[in-house]
């Protein structure tokens, strides 16, 4: 039964901390609940800044239903799943009948059965102007882990999340996009994962979903095509969820950004904004030397591949964690970083807090407690398997560790000239126990901090989930791509995936993709090179001039018309940059991304929510590079006076450019002539064939 006294209250809601931005402060946001026959209706009207909206809690089954305007915006699953669900004795069970509610101090708390004899769900609806949190515990039954299910059309598509785990090969070579239209199935998506990810997704109709936790999640959309996306925290404590209701997906991340915070700096320089970073790793792999390494960069100084760092990636180490160089493969590492100096490129190395258990570093870090301890026996190190081997990990929440460790590198670096690095591997990992009085989360934010002490070189660092990894404004790399026109494309809409859950400061992965495959054809190589020359950083490794083969040894001999069209990209992106330099103090004052899907910019554009090749740099830059085989591809124009940069032409949208002539020499660009920035953009892209009063 229901208390009748609950049947129509007015309040002002109240809330604390973080949450409490300012329209949800506005006065005129009055909250009413109300019941009718099987559903109770918590109403939020619109205020000035918000679009106002309801959620229908139905009664025979606990379930929550938000609308706006009327129209179904977000609901959570109905029937054998259910919205509310939790995992007991190895058994899912879910929320049902909701048998008693009260409505007080601006919070609807609600108790239902379940299907599990003997447990009840207690759950806490706090609605405010554009949101509202969602807490609820289980009480009885013992449960392991609680999760929210909804149905995934009733958001239209869902976004965000960041480097997706799908059975089609994600992140490596796979990112769908939107997420609704693959697979995802990410069984550990956690802040302590090497993905860039946040527990933050948002969709078409303008709705989001925060998920505020530090432990381990399985998440999963539309996993063997069922609809639905589920939301599991491996945890049985109380679920923190809250829910976004605006009127566009934009306003949707600022609330976001409002919670976790924004770039606070960009630690990358101007200069690294407008030339490529030249990493080793996808030349070379682990197979490099001194000699290797200098010819690669008078090769690339020769051909005129400008670039303002080369940077030494894997295997220079006498092993890992070491930090002292292989004597056999770089006899004379100063001689060598003098060299690549006096060639006009910065120097860099790859450097990881993971310490192989046969260095000698490994031995004096376990003796003097340096290392974290294992989870399951506090008592010895925490030993952690990777790609080069068995390892420790330094302990960043031990001063002297990581005073210890920072010596070491500083030193490194003063005695070899050395002007920035690349970290790599992760700063904690489940197996192991945090520091005494440390979570693991805390580990995101220690990494952040060590890391925002050295120039990063516009590589980057793979830090998330914390406000620290946010507001530090590092260049984010995405995980190692393929080679094939798969990963291209992957590379593409995983930089709006990343943008747009608070990390703006995008690159695809090394242009030509890595992970130990075949050098890429000439044609996916200059494809990604011209696509990077749109975003706002290049990170380069495949050199166009003079590469091998690294699975077979052969050397592999790419035409003089893949230099000078990769040199022409490289070209475009440095006139480019004041542009892009714009675009980063703009990021700075409002937290928005620089390369963003059209629909933020475009939100009344249905067709820009399934566009997977297309997006704006800034606010008046269309990049539409070719990203698959063939020489034309269709273009999508949403409304506006658009400026076609190869061709000289003004375009009124919105209309879509079917049959658009795109050879492997044109790069697909458009400019909104209205738009803030649009003559340095144009000045920027117009080709140089085009006559000078075309605009």
């Amino acid at each position: 039964m229901f208390p009748a006294a609950a049947l129509a209250l007015t309040l002002i809601p109240s809330v604390a901390g973080p949450l409490a931005a300012p329209a949800q402060a506005d006065p005129a946001a009055r909250a009413t609940v109300t019941e009718d026959p099987g559903v109770l209706a918590v109403s939020v009207p619109a205020t000035r800044k918000a679009p106002g909206y309801t959620v229908d809690i139905a009664t025979d089954e606990l379930a929550l239903t938000t609308q706006r305007a009327g129209e179904v915006a977000l609901g959570t699953a109905r029937g054998d799943t259910g919205g509310l669900r939790f995992r007991s004795a190895g058994h899912w069970q879910h929320a049902t009948e909701v048998t008693d509610w009260r409505w007080q101090d601006g919070v609807l708390t609600l108790t239902a059965d379940t299907t599990l004899d003997g447990a009840t769900v207690t759950a806490r609806l706090t609605p405010t102007a554009d949101r509202y949190q969602l807490d609820w515990d289980v009480q009885g039954g013992s449960p392991d882990q609680l999760g929210l299910a909804y149905d995934l059309s009733s958001g239209g598509h869902w976004y965000g999340h960041g480097e997706a785990e799908t059975p089609q090969g994600g992140p490596g070579v796979n990112q769908p996009w939107p997420l609704d239209t693959g697979e995802v199935d990410h069984q550990t998506f956690g802040p302590a994962s090497y993905n860039m990810i946040d527990p933050f997704w948002y969709t078409s109709k303008s709705t989001g979903l925060h998920v505020d936790t530090g432990d381990v999640m399985d998440v999963a959309l539309n996993k063997g095509g069922d609809g639905l996306g589920t939301f599991t925290v491996e945890s049985p404590d109380t679920y923190k969820a809250t829910v976004f209701v605006e009127s566009t997906p934009l306003e949707v991340y600022r609330d976001y950004i409002g919670i976790v915070g924004k770039p606070s700096k960009s630690d990358a320089t101007y200069e690294q904004y407008a030339k490529p970073l030249w990493n080793s790793w996808a030349q070379f792999y682990t197979k490099v030397d001194q000699e290797k390494l200098l010819d690669y960069a008078t090769d690339l100084h020769d051909n005129g591949l400008d670039g303002h760092t080369i940077q030494l990636d894997d295997k220079w180490e006498s092993n890992y964690g070491n930090l002292t160089w292989d004597p056999t493969t770089f006899p004379d590492p100063k001689g060598m970083s003098d060299k690549i100096h006096d060639m006009g490129f910065d120097f860099g190395l790859w450097v990881t807090l993971w310490i192989n258990l046969d260095s000698a570093n490994y031995q004096y870090a376990a003796d003097h407690g340096y290392l974290l301890m294992d989870a399951k026996d506090t008592s010895k190190p925490c030993e952690v398997t990777w790609w080069n081997g068995r390892a420790g990990i330094i302990d960043l929440a031990n001063p002297d560790a990581k005073g210890w460790y920072e010596g070491n590198l500083k030193k490194l670096m003063d005695t070899y000239d050395v002007d920035g690095l690349k970290f790599d591997t992760r700063f904690f990992d489940e197996k192991c126990a945090p520091h005494e009085g440390h979570q693991a989360t805390d580990y995101q934010e220690l990494g952040t901090r060590l890391a925002d002490e050295f120039d990063l070189q516009g590589a980057g660092i793979r830090v998330h989930w914390n406000r620290t990894a946010h507001e530090a404004g590092f260049v984010t790399r995405q995980v190692d791509k393929g080679t094939g026109w798969d990963s291209l494309q992957a590379a593409t809409t995983q930089n709006l995936a990343i943008s747009t859950i608070g990390y703006p400061f995008v690159e695809s992965d090394m242009i030509g993709g890595s992970s130990s495959q075949p050098p890429p054809s000439k044609d996916v190589l200059v494809r990604w090179a011209q696509s990077a020359s749109l975003m706002p950083l290049m990170y380069a490794s495949t050199s166009p001039v003079d590469t091998n083969d690294t699975t077979t040894g052969q050397k592999v001999d790419y035409d003089q018309e893949t230099v000078d069209l990769y040199r022409q990209a490289i070209k475009t992106h440095e006139k480019l940059a004041p542009y892009i330099w714009d675009q980063v103090r703009s990021t700075l004052r409002t937290g928005d991304p620089i390369m963003r899907p059209l629909f933020f910019d475009y939100p009344k554009d249905k067709e820009s929510y399934t566009v997977t090749d297309e997006w704006m740099l800034g606010p008046a830059v269309l990049a539409a590079p070719k990203l698959s085989t063939g020489a034309t591809r269709t273009v999508h124009l949403p409304s506006g006076t658009w400026y076609d940069v190869n061709h000289g032409t003004v375009i009124h949208g919105p209309k879509n450019l079917k049959g658009y002539a795109a050879p492997l020499g044109v790069t697909p660009a458009f400019v909104n002539l209205k738009a803030k920035g649009a003559a340095k953009a144009i000045k920027a892209l117009k080709r140089d064939d085009v006559p000078a009063d075309s605009s």
